[in-house]
């Protein structure tokens, strides 16, 4: 009992430290972008409360209420994120369906978006923190971005060696960030209790009522209290729902309402002190200490974000959405910890480009919250796929709780799109590029899959033809990679002709990608014999586990078939993809897949093969 309660306790600390850093340090700069000048809200009692009771509400719908109650409902075996929750909703419909696409297409689409999200978190998130060194002196304004984009260079710097250590310091330092906040806020609700009758929704729907449009405009900065709200979902699996819920309802969530309450009291108290709510409340003599612990508690949110886009890069290349790019694993017990050079890289220069580009965290925040927001939207959409087609949940509930989720969605998500002109253009431009990207890889792979199937020779009749004229053979084993375990492959063939001999055992090697997370080990391998020296074996992995080859062949020992390595050769297929007119995509998309396909690593590296022990041998395929 006292050993589940410490489990219990230090995972829920953990989720303290990665799943609310980026929604946790949302003070900095929510309040303070709600009564943007641009906004035309007048800094009134009546408006100070209207805007802390759309805080709190949104708080309570979207992050309490859809994600704390419902989505995390939505687990597929024990995962969550977008594409976790794409791959459980894809499964109600048959693999050609109409439906099946569709549900493919909104996954993938939610996906694009938070990584659009994901390279905005880390420069709002840092420059808001580092900005507190405006008020410790105007002087100090010139030597912001620089400090800025030193801090970024080193936190992505760091990626390649891992971040074991440096966790064990996450949920500490957010414990004393939550605690930080909360003591702030309070010393100002207590100056001014009237604050919490913002608790009542009244002066929610009197703000809207007496603003209308323009209150509308600030609901586009309201949803800022919000993101991160993804988070809780996505990292489901690393945590559990009971240390996340436990996390937010004993710490992370009263800590956020009492700072917003204070923030409010003071601006009430203090007009001027809207400039900067959240570091006015800080004593002289804590700010240096604050500006520290803000910077610390950001770098923290970067971070979750960062390895958020590691772990939704892996997921996305095993169920085939994008190529698959070079995986460094930092830690030897830990799956989950992985390094991507490319997307760290990538992502390093976007943010430093949003940074110069946009200067201040006010500039940014209106790039802030479409993305998001999209995201959300496209969760809930799945969810209604899930609620109805899985859990057989009565359409007549269904159906109004879908509406409210999806029109509460809809609604900020319609309110940021305001920003557009003013830099929400970026993560709504970026995340159309990245659907585009990752739908072209994935409609491009099926139709390679088709016109490689539809050409190959099944593979029975290739095993009995060959045995009544068997080419010379040679000692050891040919492992033939294959996507189609039925079809012969084109490697094979290229051997045959080339060479006139095969090895003395043939094993045609495939391996299927599962849409769960992961696979149990007594079903990852499945083992078949074709007779004649030739097997079959097929791997399954799931969207959270890395395929590797020489451990799954040591795993064949326990079906007592066993594998010396020295005497054991692989064959591997390099396609050649030939972008052809009338083709089954647009020209242009061909193009753009067979470019694609030049950005793969090698598949000998990809699961983990001995280079010396692989042969590639290449062939064309048009699309």
């Amino acid at each position: 009992m006292n050993n589940s309660k410490q489990k219990l306790g230090a995972l829920t600390i953990g989720a303290i430290g990665v799943v609310f850093g980026d929604i946790g340090t949302s003070p900095l700069y929510a309040l303070k972008e709600s009564f943007n000048p641009e906004h035309g809200i007048p800094l009134t009692e009546a408006s100070v409360l209207g805007i802390l009771s759309l805080m709190f509400w949104s708080l309570m719908t979207l992050v309490t209420v859809k994600y704390l109650i419902f989505m995390m409902r939505a687990d597929n075996k024990g995962e969550g994120g977008i594409l976790a929750l794409t791959a459980l909703a894809q499964r109600c419909y048959p693999f050609s369906s109409r439906r099946r696409w569709w549900v493919v297409a909104l996954g993938i689409f939610g996906a694009a978006m938070f990584f659009g999200d994901a390279v905005i978190t880390p420069a709002v998130s840092v420059l808001s923190a580092v900005e507190g060194l405006k008020v410790v002196s105007p002087a100090l304004d010139a030597y912001i971005i620089p400090i800025v984009i030193g801090i970024l260079i080193a936190l992505f710097a760091i990626q390649r060696h891992g971040t074991s250590t440096l966790g064990k310091f996450f949920g500490p330092t957010m414990v004393v960030w939550f605690i930080a906040i909360f003591a702030l806020g309070i010393v100002q609700v207590i100056k001014n209790p009237g604050v919490l009758a913002a608790i009542n929704p009244f002066y929610s729907f009197q703000f809207l009522i007496n603003h209308q449009f323009h209150a509308f405009v600030v609901l586009g900065s309201v949803v800022l209290c919000v993101t991160g709200a993804e988070a809780l979902y996505a990292d489901m699996g690393h945590f559990g729902r009971r240390p996340i819920r436990y996390a937010w309802f004993i710490m992370v969530w009263p800590a956020l309402l009492i700072n917003y309450f204070g923030q409010g009291a003071l601006v009430l108290a203090d007009p001027a002190a809207v400039k900067n709510p959240f570091y006015l409340m800080v004593p002289s003599w804590g700010l240096i200490p604050m500006i520290c612990l803000a910077t610390a508690a950001t770098v923290i949110a970067s971070q979750a974000v960062i390895s958020g886009a590691y772990s939704m890069t892996k997921q996305a290349i095993q169920l085939g959405y994008l190529p698959r790019f070079a995986i460094i694993y930092t830690n030897d017990k830990e799956a989950g910890q992985i390094y991507v050079p490319f997307v760290n890289w990538l992502m390093l220069g976007t943010i430093i480009g949003l940074v110069v580009a946009f200067k201040t965290s006010d500039n940014l925040a209106a790039a802030y919250g479409i993305a998001v927001t999209m995201t959300m939207l496209m969760a809930t959409l799945l969810l209604y796929v899930v609620m109805t087609r899985i859990w057989k949940w009565n359409k007549w509930l269904v159906v109004p709780l879908t509406l409210i989720l999806a029109g509460n969605d809809a609604m900020f998500m319609s309110a940021c799109l305001l920003k557009f002109a003013d830099g929400g253009w970026f993560p709504v431009v970026m995340g159309a590029l990245i659907f585009t990207l990752m739908s072209t890889w994935w409609r491009g792979r099926q139709i390679v899959r088709k016109v490689t199937n539809d050409s190959a020779m099944p593979l029975k009749l290739f095993v009995d033809s060959i045995s009544m004229s068997p080419p010379h053979k040679v000692s050891g084993t040919g492992i033939f990679m294959t996507v189609n375990p039925n079809g012969v492959p084109n490697a094979m063939l290229h051997n045959l002709k080339h060479n006139k001999v095969l090895h003395e055992r043939v094993v045609i090697l495939s391996i299927v990608n599962e849409d769960i997370p992961y696979v149990p080990k007594e079903d990852y391998v499945w083992i078949e014999d074709m007779g004649h020296g030739f097997w079959k074996i097929t791997g399954h992995y799931g969207f959270k586990e890395q395929p590797d080859i020489p451990k799954l062949l040591t795993d064949c020992k326990l079906q007592s078939m066993s594998f010396d390595m020295m005497e054991t050769t692989f064959f591997i297929n390099r396609e050649t993809l030939i972008a052809t007119p009338g083709g089954g995509m647009a020209l242009w998309r061909e193009h753009l897949f067979v470019w694609m396909s030049h950005l793969a690593g090698k598949a000998s590296e990809y699961f983990r093969i001995p280079t010396n022990r692989v042969v590639e041998l290449g062939t064309q395929v048009e699309i």
